[in-house]
């Protein structure tokens, strides 16, 4: 296994099929949601901090995670993990973690804090081995993790 994380710059030349479909499979749409919002300009990850990586096991894209200015926070300092998901062949490999810290290692000094939601208790624990603590404040966000 060869694990690369890289910044994507154009999701275009980006082959997504493979995480859109295994996905939807369980019953999520956020990354068909990555897509078509990529497409048709709704979010291109390209704000001031923002940023949009994906996991490459060799040639195969195998995790994909992006990183928005949170619109819903005061001050801007605030950003959103969003559109985080890995092929569930490949988690609890660390893949998940090397991606989530790469994108908050990345944050800092655009951000003072990341947010994200999930319902899944799966996902409640993955964020919270990774840094993240339970916080729901508004229907938006259930974790936070600091990046003072």
């Amino acid at each position: 296994m060869a694990i690369e994380v890289k910044k994507i710059s154009d999701l275009k030349e980006v082959d997504v099929t493979k995480l859109i479909q295994e996905s939807e499979k369980e019953g999520y749409r956020f990354v068909s949601r990555l897509a078509s919002e990529y497409e048709d300009g709704t979010n291109r990850f390209s704000e001031q901090g923002e940023a949009l990586y994906g996991v490459w096991d060799g040639e195969e894209l195998v995790a994909i995670g992006g990183l928005n200015r949170n619109i819903g926070s005061s001050g801007g300092d605030s950003a959103r993990l969003h559109r985080f998901y890995t092929l569930p062949e490949y988690r609890r490999k660390g893949i998940g973690s090397v991606l989530c810290k790469t994108i908050s290692e990345n944050a800092k000094g655009n951000f003072n804090e990341i947010t994200t939601k999930t319902e899944s208790a799966k996902a409640d624990a993955f964020y919270r081995a990774n840094g993240f603590t339970f916080e729901e404040r508004s229907p938006h966000t259930t974790h936070v993790l600091s990046l003072e």
